[in-house]
Order: C-alpha cells, then structure tokens, then sequence
C-alpha cells in the first residue's frame, strides 16, 4: 500500500514528527511526506496522490487541514483513497472524539496499520466537511479567535473568546427548512454536526455517529436575561431534549435561509451565505479509526 502524508508546513520543523516518521521507517514502513507551503497545496496534492495511485492520506495538521483533506477527495470523487489523521492542531476536536491518538508515534502507527471504516460526510452547499459547521455566534468566536491566543490558552481560548464577544452580539433572523417544516428562527448558535465536538473540546452534540447517515442539528434561539435559567436547565436536559431554546434535531438534509450572510464555519473553514443548504452523503470517506472507536455506530463494541 502507497501510503503518503500530506503534512501542515507550518508543523514541518516538529522534531517529534520527524523522530516519528524516522522510528516507523526503520520498522520497515513505507511513507511518503508532501509539505504545504501555501493556500490551495492540499488541493494540488491530493489531486496529485488520486494520480498517482495513492491508496491512503494521512492528513497531519488540525481540524481545518482534515476538513481541506476531505473536501478535496470528495470534489474530486476519490472515494477509493483511505483517510487517516495525525492530529497536530489546538484543538484537533474531530480526531480526539475518534479517540485517535495524539503523540505523532502513536497516531503515524495507527494510520499505517489501522483499519479503514466507511463514514459519512456532510456538505454545506458546494463544500464538504466531515466534522461540524458551527453557524452565528459560534462562528465568529472560532474565526475571530486570534492565533496567539489559541496556540497560549489551547481549547480554552474559544471559550474566553466567546465570553468578551459575547456582549455585542446579535442574533441572526431567517428560516430553518427540515423534513417539511419551514420555521422561522432567531439563532444565537447553531451547529450541524456529524461527529461531536467543536470549538475546544465542547460536545455539541454527544450522541452523534459518524456513520449513521444521519446530521445532528443543535441550535440556541434568542433569550432575554430573565430566560437564562429556563436556557440553563434546558441545556442540562437529555441530549435528544428540545425546548422553548434549545431545539436538536435528526435530519438528513437542512436550509438555513436569510436576508443577511450566515458566518459559518466547517470544521475551521469559514464562509458566509444567506442561503446555506446542508446534507448528510452517506458512508462517502474511509477513514481509519481505532476499532473501538466511539463515534462508529455499526462497528461499535456490544
């Protein structure tokens, strides 16, 4: 199996990676490492391994370089190559709820040796993400976070973050389309998830599968001061619960439709649109995982 990774330049000069890849090579694993450089190489360079009969991409970087990784296989229809991950973001949420290991050794053996699984994947219009798109607030706390401040505070930057831009912020007015029902919506947050976490560590969604051909939609409407303790034991419900504020729901395909632009963000890639149309594509990514990893709903331990 040609196996390649595709590495984050800006983690290129990591000494335990390069003992990593060093150490596993000696073990009698094959590897091949392409560094980026500049915006639109992982584009260039996976189009270049479906060329080149490449069967597995390790993609090594955060949440962003996973989901660039997935968007460019997927636009590209080269659903035959597998995927695997070397977590080197801040928060690297998508590999953590995977339960994939975090020290390079552990992570670069994994994606040599490990088994890949059919997973889904989701699209926000014409891009593809496999983790989760956080809408409004949400958005702009993980956007406007400044990296300096990610990089000193780790995970706990987003939640710092959101607190000081919290007392400017707006709700967004538009209506929400699923399953028939067209409601009309003032979202402080939302987030459409197909694994669980995002922004640091915090379980947006902690029942969600990644192969279940199912999006987990959580989203927090408008509250005046005097609603907070209603939000607050709202929150602390069941996760199927929905409320007055907090409304979840299951669906396969969901509209977000406005007036104004929706700052959106998939998996560390933002964008803006006043109509936003998400969609489960089931079982579209191999991913190698551990075998008991979590999030797999039809191969999870019994």
């Amino acid at each position: 199996m040609t196996i390649r990774l595709l590495l984050n330049g800006k983690k290129a000069a990591q000494d335990d990676i390069r003992q990593a890849v060093t150490q596993l090579r000696r073990e009698g694993h094959r590897i091949e490492v392409r560094v980026t450089w500049e915006a639109g190489d992982i584009d260039r360079l996976v189009a270049e391994a479906c060329e080149q009969g490449v069967q597995r991409i390790i993609a090594g970087g955060g949440d962003g370089t996973v989901n660039e990784v997935v968007d460019s296989i997927l636009r590209k229809k080269g659903t035959h190559v597998e995927l695997a991950i070397l977590p080197l973001g801040t928060a690297n949420d998508f590999a953590s709820a995977c339960t994939i290991p975090t020290s390079p050794y552990d992570a670069l053996k994994l994606a040599l040796t490990g088994q890949a699984f059919p997973v889904d994947a989701a699209k926000a219009n014409q891009r593809y993400f496999i983790n989760i798109a956080t809408a409004g607030f949400g958005a702009q706390v993980t956007a406007n976070t400044p990296i300096p401040l990610k990089n000193f505070l780790g995970g706990g930057a987003y939640t710092l973050s959101g607190l000081v831009q919290a007392i400017n912020f707006q709700p967004f007015q538009g209506t929400v389309k699923y399953d028939g029902h067209s409601i009309d919506s003032h979202i402080v947050i939302g987030a459409v998830c197909n694994g669980r976490m995002a922004g640091g560590g915090q379980a947006l969604a902690p029942t969600a599968y990644i192969d279940d051909g199912y999006l987990d939609v959580v989203s927090l409407e408008e509250f005046a001061p005097s609603d907070i303790p209603v939000v607050l034991d709202e929150l602390l419900q069941e996760d199927d619960f929905t409320g007055q504020f907090v409304k979840r729901n299951r669906v396969r395909h969901i509209e977000w439709v406005s007036d104004s632009l929706m700052p959106t963000n998939l998996d560390g890639e933002p964008m803006a649109d006043t109509t936003i149309t998400f969609s489960i594509q089931p079982l579209a990514v191999r991913l190698v995982l551990p075998e008991s990893c979590p999030l797999l709903f039809n191969n999870r331990p019994v």
